[in-house]
């Protein structure tokens, strides 16, 4: 039999990419006719021995699908794409394709620049055939820079711009129901079940035009009034029990009602995940107490208590040793089952402090309280918290019995121990505190509380021993001193009334760990500490003791000599001023400080001596030869002040003093003196502004016939002191006195070109403009002051009030952003207030206004007046005595009114009476 010939697995296969025959035997690959197609040319007949297959249709019609849409477009061979897109793509096209990419992106930029120069000039010349909303109004825009604020606020609202129909739309009419309606709609469905005897009888009736027969008319009114009268009946009924008890209030059962809702208001959706979750807790982990609770609070809050007591309940048995679960289940029961919760709890843990206080808790006798923490000091005796709430409950005697007990089973308890103190006698007190001092000797507390009973025993002696002992004792047992710990103590000490005991706190810890370069500014930081807490006795002792070891300091004998003029006696004051002058007699103020007060005690003569003492320290001194003249023009001595001057010009001249001397003599109404020594001051002292004043003044007292003279003054003045404003503001107020509002105004353009950002200047600018009735020019001066002032407090002052009153409260409120801490500002916000007839508020902010700055006399004023016509006399008197207290000395009326030489002698109440008077009622 012939064995069938098996064919190789590749034959019939086509060859694979790349392969040439015959390449492993040193064949080369060669190229034939057959591969490349046959030699002839697209326009030659073809051979019809050699005709491609016939088409079939569908191949035919391939040309009349074509898709023509837009996006399969080419602008190089049509709709029909490549005319070779179904041969190979080989290298050689690949090349081609590349060389032309880089000819067509090398012309492409040779045209570059062309191309976008000429969009740049098509797109300009667009924009402007065409421009933008913005360009437009570009040229408008830039001149809004020079509008001001005020022509900005003064623009009109935009209006509503929509028909008078839909600006006042017709609110929908509503037309209640008549009661004849109602009445025969419940005619028309009334049925019966009774036959009428007459239709029996005699076999019924018609109704005539097929209508019902109409019953009787139904009033509504009436309906509803007997209804009411019902419900009140019924609620008088419940109201009152037999033995007239309230027990409904028919007023507010609707409240209690609403009261009964849950509470709660968010999504129930969350509640409902929230119920899952911690189900899913408890299943996993029924012993985890936490669980238990949460699920417990999150139907307390939906308002499920049932259920969350059940749940709670189950808590309880799954965790009965948890007692935060015991104490949960208790909270959420009633009273009379939580005792028996309390109960079951206390057999599960006896020994649970916070089961048995709640235990006690619940109990509403104080018996049966007692009766509860005896048991559980039984159960627990070494707890502190069950030892305080039994003490709390018993009377001295009984409890002084239990604190002896408890010390014994809670040795440790510093708190057990001081009460127990308390209790004993003198020596049994210091018996136990001797004992508790070995039970825990690291504990500060103990030595205290011995001091303090020391003290209360009169024994002052020993508590500075008891101090040092302490810290030594403590220092032993290696107790670290925390000095502000201490200091704490020594407060709450003398707040307590144990003075001398916080006094000897302070005296021994407040040098320890203090570097000696930081001693002075620690120990004021710590007296200014003290001060702000109301412990002025610690203070005292710190000033002290701070004075000890730096007595030469001014500073320290100026702080603590206001300390004592705001929190001591007349006499602590003088006598810590008579030990500063002896430690710093080259400290002028001191002296000072010291003789005045020694004449407002009325002991001039000593405040001679005083003055005296200090001019032998300080020979030639400016301010004691001031403050000597003074003295004696004050108790009217103008001879003795005279000669102080002349000794004064002959061996100290200064400008001051040259001022002092023509003051006097001014005041004395000597004139011709006082022009003679205005004229020699100011050969030596031309530069000094306040004498060009006081010439000028004193000449335009004389009359208008010395205006012209007063007015050469003031320009003599300006041009030796051109940065002085009171000069300028005196020149302003001379032309305007003369009714030369031209020159006022051309004087005070001088002076703000002199003197920029000057809030004077453009203030007297603003009321120029309004006594010579421009007040809109007024408001355009102001809003360039306060341009170039933006946080001037008088100009906004100024501006709160020169607005229509429906603005001044924007107007005040921009001016709180601006100057937030400016008494001028405040004060203008108080007579708003006042203006509104909000006397209380207006009340807070004058009080705002006087403890921000007490030197402006104006605020003073202004506050006085308010109380005047608004306050109680004891209100006056206040607001006058702190006046007094504080002696301001700044103000435009203030001081207008304090440097009149009529005014000369009179004090700060009396100047506040006359600045009182001429401030106006703001409306």
């Amino acid at each position: 039999m012939a064995t069938k010939k098996r064919n190789k697995a590749f034959m019939g296969m086509s060859a694979p990419l790349g392969y040439v025959p015959g390449l492993g035997r040193g064949a080369t690959g060669f190229t034939t006719r057959s591969d490349i197609g046959p030699a002839r040319e697209t326009g030659d007949i073809s051979d019809e021995r050699h005709a491609p297959p016939n088409k079939r249709r569908d191949e035919e019609n391939d040309d009349d699908d074509t898709d023509l849409n837009d996006s399969n477009f080419d602008e190089e061979f049509g709709y029909g794409g490549s005319l070779f897109k179904n041969d190979l793509y080989e290298k050689d096209d690949e090349e081609a394709d590349k060389i032309y990419e880089s000819i067509d992106k090398r012309m492409d930029e040779k045209r570059k620049e062309r191309r976008e120069r000429r969009y740049q000039e098509e797109k300009e010349k667009y924009r402007q055939e065409r421009p933008k909303l913005q360009q437009l109004f570009s040229d408008v825009k830039r001149k809004l820079e020079d509008v001001t604020e005020e022509e900005w606020m003064s623009l009109p609202e935009v209006g509503d711009a929509r028909n008078k129909r839909q600006r006042n739309p017709r609110e929908e009419k509503y037309t209640p129901v008549p009661d004849s309606v109602l009445a025969k709609a419940v005619s028309a469905n009334e049925q019966t079940t009774a036959i009428d005897a007459r239709e029996q009888r005699y076999g019924g009736f018609a109704t005539p035009m097929g209508m019902s027969t109409p019953s009787e008319e139904i009033e509504m009114v009436k309906i509803g009034q007997a209804r009411s009268t019902l419900i009140n009946v019924k609620l008088k009924q419940v109201a009152d029990s037999v033995t007239g008890q309230t027990v409904v209030d028919p007023k507010g059962y609707l409240t209690d009602l609403q009261s009964m809702l849950p509470s709660y208001g968010g999504d129930i959706n969350d509640v409902k995940k929230a119920r899952l979750l911690l189900k899913s807790v408890r299943e996993t982990n029924p012993s985890h107490p936490p669980a238990w609770i949460a699920s417990a609070r999150l139907e307390e809050v939906v308002g499920k208590l049932q259920a969350a007591r059940n749940l709670i309940m189950r808590g309880t048995d799954h965790c009965p040793k948890n007692e935060d679960i015991w104490l949960e289940a208790a909270r959420l029961m009633p009273l009379d089952l939580a005792r028996g919760v309390v109960t079951h709890a206390v057999r599960q843990l006896p020994q649970s402090v916070k089961i048995w206080v709640k235990a006690a808790d619940l109990e509403q006798e104080p018996k049966a309280k007692k009766q509860v923490l005896r048991r559980a000091l039984e159960q627990v005796p070494n707890s502190v918290r069950l030892w305080k709430a039994a003490v709390e409950l018993e009377d001295e005697e009984d409890a002084r019995i239990m604190l002896s007990r408890a010390v014994e089973c809670c040795p440790t308890s510093v708190d057990l121990w001081l009460a127990l103190a308390r209790l004993e006698t003198y020596e049994n007190a210091r018996r136990v505190l001797n004992k508790a001092r070995e039970h825990i000797p690291t504990d500060r507390q103990i030595w205290i509380m011995a001091t303090k009973l020391e003290e209360a025993n009169g024994n002052n002696a020993m508590v500075d021993r008891l101090i040092e002992r302490a810290l030594a004792s403590l220092t032993a047992n290696m107790v670290e001193i925390n000095r502000e710990h201490w200091i704490k103590d020594a407060v709450e000490c003398e707040k307590a009334g144990s003075v001398h005991t916080a006094q000897a706190l302070i005296r021994n810890v407040i040098g320890i760990n203090v570097e000696e370069e930081d001693q002075l500014a620690t120990w004021m930081e710590d007296a200014q500490s003290c001060q702000n807490e109301g412990a002025y006795e610690c203070a005292r002792v710190i000033y002290a003791h701070a004075r000890k070891y730096h007595p030469t300091q001014t500073n320290l004998w100026l702080d603590a000599a206001d300390f004592e003029k705001k929190h001591g006696t007349r006499e602590q004051y003088e006598e810590l001023l008579s030990a500063a002058v002896v430690n710093c007699p080259k400290a002028e103020v001191l002296w000072l400080m010291l003789a005045k007060s020694q004449w407002l005690a009325g002991n001039v003569p000593l405040s001679r001596a005083t003055l005296s003492a200090g001019f032998k320290a300080n020979p030639n001194s400016e301010e004691i030869w001031l403050a000597a003249v003074k003295l004696e023009s004050e108790n009217n001595e103008y001879d003795k002040a005279i000669s102080l001057l002349k000794n004064a010009r002959r061996n100290a001249p200064t400008a001051r003093v040259y001022m002092k001397s023509v003051r006097l003599n001014w005041c004395l109404n000597d004139l011709s003196d006082a022009r003679t020594l205005l004229e020699e001051a100011l050969k030596s002292y031309g530069d000094f502004p306040k004498l060009w004043m006081m010439k000028g003044q004193i000449l335009a007292q004389q009359g208008p016939a010395s205006f012209e003279a007063a007015r050469e003054a003031y320009m003599e003045g300006i041009k030796r002191c051109p940065t002085s404003i009171p000069l300028w503001l005196l020149l302003v107020q001379l032309e305007l006195e003369r009714e030369q509002l031209i020159k006022a105004r051309a004087n005070l353009e001088k002076a703000r070109l002199r003197n920029p950002a000057t809030p004077e200047l453009w203030l007297a600018s603003v009321r120029l403009e309004v006594t010579a009735g421009n007040v809109q020019q007024a408001k355009v001066m102001l809003a360039r002051g306060m341009q170039e002032c933006p946080t001037a407090g008088t100009l906004w002052a100024e501006a709160i009030f020169m607005e229509n009153r429906p603005q001044r409260k924007s107007k005040s409120v921009d001016a709180l952003k601006k100057c937030e801490h400016d008494p001028y500002v405040l004060t203008a916000v108080s007579k708003l207030f006042w203006s509104e007839r909000r006397i209380d508020k207006a009340r807070e902010w004058f009080t705002r206004a006087i403890k921000l700055e007490t030197d402006i006399g104006d605020c003073w004023a202004a506050f006085y007046k308010f109380e005047l016509m608004h306050g109680t006399e004891q209100q006056q008197a206040d607001v006058k005595k702190k006046c007094i207290s504080f002696e301001p000395r700044h103000g435009e009326l203030w001081c207008r009114i304090a440097k009149d030489v009529r005014n000369w002698k009179l004090k700060a109440g009396e100047i506040l009476e006359l600045c009182a008077a001429q401030i106006s009622v703001p409306d």
